[in-house]
């Protein structure tokens, strides 16, 4: 029996779920840009006290792990290690795009969630129906041939805020787009239940977010 407090900061939305055995109790969510480290422990307080559960009943901090925002990555994994620190217990971590994808199961489709990494580039993977990984993450620019052997014999779904930049490159007409779904929470608390369920939970003094890309400062850029 297990409360499992969920973060999810990877993109643009700040969400925070409390799951009990893997099932939703209560969720929060704040889709204001660029105010993650402002917001979430407000949003922590928020889903414990609608939940009606203290910090102290939670046995376990699952995290959006990646790929995603480095800012956002780094608050959540700050957080969640504090956390887990002070509270002796795990600290599980979640693909990003695997949460996504869970979102959506449509038999008969592959599904790609897209995470805006910058000009024509994004954050991708791509599932099956029952969140079975047949692509791996990756880094990867698009173009009119992005996924095309793919893409001839099967259906896929691409949503995600990477994807809205897709909608004009990726012409094939087993190509589907959606708007609605972005990284939530929800999908990671379920995730997490089954990984502490296995004990498949990380190392506090090692973890660090699975960022796919190095990051790069002005600073950086310009020492040459």
């Amino acid at each position: 029996m297990a409360f499992i407090l969920s973060i999810e900061t990877a993109t643009k939305v700040c969400s925070v779920a409390v799951h009990y055995n893997g099932k939703i109790v209560s969720l929060v969510q704040n889709f204001s840009e660029k105010s993650h480290a402002e917001r979430v422990h407000a949003l922590i307080q928020n889903v414990l006290k609608e939940s009606h559960i203290e910090l102290s009943d939670i046995k376990a901090v699952a995290i959006s792990a990646g790929p995603g925002s480095y800012t956002g990555l780094r608050i959540a994994s700050s957080l969640a290690k504090g956390l887990c620190f002070a509270l002796q217990i795990p600290l599980i971590a979640v693909d990003t795009l695997q949460s996504m994808a869970k979102a959506i199961a449509i038999d008969g489709f592959f599904s790609c969630p897209m995470i805006d990494a910058r000009r024509n580039e994004v954050y991708c993977a791509i599932y099956n129906a029952t969140n079975e990984l047949i692509l791996a993450n990756e880094a990867k620019i698009i173009d009119k041939d992005s996924f095309s052997d793919l893409l001839e014999s099967n259906k896929m779904i691409f949503f995600g805020d990477g994807s809205t930049k897709c909608k004009d490159i990726i012409l094939h007409p087993n190509a589907f787009f959606l708007d609605i779904i972005h990284p939530n929470a929800t999908q990671i608390g379920q995730i997490a239940y089954q990984k502490f369920v296995e004990n498949k939970i990380e190392d506090l003094a090692y973890f660090e977010p699975h960022y796919l890309k190095e990051f790069y400062t002005t600073s950086k850029i310009l020492d040459f």
